[in-house]
């Protein structure tokens, strides 16, 4: 994984600040200073790859295993401070202090141990039992941000949805995600050059609205796919991911973030017709047989009305006669309503 250049920048630092204070170490316990450069240089090198090591580990991890750490160590002086230690046998035992002191960091160590581990595989949620604000703050706030895809950001209902009022929150449009659109636009495609301008247009729209608090997060440099970026993005903000893309989203729900499909949405909205509904609808075309005329829903789904092809270019009122499955998709009979 490519590192940024802050990161190389401190780590830069503090291997030189480790490096001096190994000196000055050594001179004072009157030892060569080169012994202590190298063991200076040797500790930060240890700390280097240990970093290394703990790459994915996010400042939300860091947290919670901080505070099962000290729940763990809490529970460990209280079982240590309630007398079992203070028994006969350790009493009078030759060796009974040190069976104390053995017992005792053992103690500690499986409290503490088991306390990062069950802190690391809890959510947000369940730290409400230690600390109640946590809930409180969050049922309160506008909601968890929304994180964009590229597929979202190009699609052209978004300030729509958004002007309905039924997504809430502040919008975080990753910088690999714009990156990527200002590529798709520069293209040499027509088709790709399209898409990526009109994505640039929508951001420009979402970013116009007032009540709309837009940010672009700075996720650095990585060699990692876009769709990875934003998992672990979403991850680490608590973020919900709003997309299109019916496999980042099961990924995504695999690691446990909320996601916010556009597709299954609109799926939900398309109207289920049933034999005998109603609806008005433009007829476009003729159909396959000489006396049918065909019209579409907004969703695409394609209607044939039967006894309609004097109608075509008109919107008139239909009834559903029947349905038929496809491989395309719905294929939908209907008749011209009767006095229409």
């Amino acid at each position: 994984m490519k590192t940024s250049w802050p990161i190389r920048l401190v780590r830069a630092l503090f291997f030189a600040f480790s490096v001096f204070i190994g000196i000055a170490i050594a001179l004072g316990l009157q030892q060569d200073a080169w012994v202590g450069a190298v063991s200076g240089a040797v500790f930060m090198g240890m700390l280097m790859v240990l970093d290394v090591l703990l790459a994915h580990f996010t400042l939300r991890d860091f947290s919670h295993a901080t505070l099962g750490l000290a729940v763990g160590l809490f529970c460990a002086w209280l079982i240590t401070r309630i007398g079992v230690f203070q028994l006969a046998y350790f009493q009078n035992h030759e060796e009974g202090a040190a069976l104390q002191n053995v017992a005792e960091i053992c103690i500690y160590g499986t409290l503490a141990f088991f306390g990062v581990t069950f802190a690391l595989r809890s959510d947000r949620d369940q730290f409400a039992f230690l600390i109640p604000y946590i809930r409180f703050r969050r049922d309160g706030s506008e909601g968890e941000p929304l994180l964009l895809d590229a597929n979202v950001v190009m699609d052209t209902r978004l300030p729509g949805v958004f002007a309905t009022g039924f997504l809430s929150g502040a919008v975080v449009v990753p910088r690999c995600v714009l990156d990527g659109l200002q590529q798709l636009a520069d293209a040499p495609e027509v088709a790709q050059s399209l898409r990526g301008k009109r994505g640039l247009e929508m951001m420009e729209k979402l970013r116009a609205r007032q009540e709309m608090k837009v940010s672009i997060h700075e996720d650095g440099s990585s060699d990692a796919p876009v769709e990875v970026r934003l998992v672990t993005l979403a991850r680490e903000l608590n973020a919900r991911l709003l997309t299109s893309d019916d496999n980042l989203a099961k990924v995504a729900r695999l690691r446990g973030i909320t996601v916010l499909s556009m597709r299954e949405l609109v799926a939900a909205l398309n109207p289920e017709l049933s034999v005998g509904d109603e609806l008005r609808l433009p007829l476009t075309k003729q159909g396959k047989d000489k006396n049918q005329a065909v019209g579409y829903l907004p969703d695409g789904a394609m209607i044939v009305v039967n006894n309609a092809a004097t109608h075509i270019g008109q919107t008139v009122d239909v009834v559903v006669s029947g349905t038929l499955p496809t491989s395309a998709g719905r294929l939908i009979f209907a008749e011209i309503k009767p006095g229409a």
